[in-house]
């Protein structure tokens, strides 16, 4: 049986069948245990069953933050918690960073508690991802991190910034363009996209080059997150844009 525990939830492997899920919440001290089938549409919604109590609201600490979530409406991807530090850790004191899907704040909260930007500007689609964001950053006490609720192609455009964080692996490519003409001069992307293991190399940064309009790309880094399905992987192209 395949698991992961997101606070006091258990999410099951869709594999797992007739547990003793009274016995399992005791042993794994859960109140909640739910089955997560996908995650479905850009409002990232997941498609889900309780399996044993009833409550799907959590808070969730990794990296010395406090999220806190309703595995019934959002989403949270464990495998990317490594990914959300590194970024962290990237960002330089005074810059401006836009969040273009920002969630509940999967990289917004810890650029805001590790690191000392002027500004992160956190936008996102879905109302109720948009309600954990402004709750999330209550709870960690921040006060440089801008909510807004709305498209990033549309809200993305409005504003400049140092470092963009494009956290989004279906389509993300659609996104190029707003992101591109908003970075600075000198800025950094950080582009998620999921792409065939053979075209790891080539295809993503063929498709930031193809917005750049005319731009200069640098290739700062290819970093592998994890396999998204057999043959695929799940990677982020750091690149600088002059």
């Amino acid at each position: 049986m395949k698991y992961k525990k997101i606070g006091d939830i258990l999410i099951l492997d869709n594999n797992s069948r007739n547990e003793d899920f009274e016995g399992l919440s005791k042993k794994h001290n859960v109140k909640t245990i739910m089955k997560i089938d996908h995650i479905q549409g850009t409002r990232r919604e997941p498609v889900y069953e309780v399996l044993y109590g009833s409550e799907t609201e959590t808070i969730n600490k990794e990296n010395g933050c406090l999220f806190k979530l309703d595995l019934s409406k959002v989403m949270w991807s464990k495998g990317n918690n490594n990914e959300r530090l590194r970024i962290a850790k990237l960002v330089e004191d005074g810059e401006t960073v836009i969040d273009m899907f920002a969630g509940i704040g999967y990289f917004s909260i810890p650029i805001g508690v590790h690191a000392n930007a002027q500004e992160v500007i956190a936008i996102e689609i879905n109302p109720n991802s948009h309600y954990f964001l402004c709750q999330n950053i209550e709870l960690n006490k921040l006060n440089n991190i801008t909510p807004i609720l709305g498209d990033c192609m549309v809200e993305t455009p409005k504003f400049k910034a140092d470092r963009i964080i494009m956290g989004y692996v279906k389509t993300t490519h659609h996104y190029l363009k707003a992101a591109l003409g908003s970075l600075n001069e000198g800025g950094i992307l950080h582009y998620h996209e999921t792409v065939p293991e053979k075209l790891m190399e080539t295809r993503p940064i063929e498709r930031i080059v193809s917005q750049a309009n005319g731009r200069d790309v640098e290739l700062l880094k290819i970093n592998k997150i994890k396999k998204y399905s057999p043959g695929v992987m799940h990677v982020v192209i750091d690149a600088r844009i002059y």
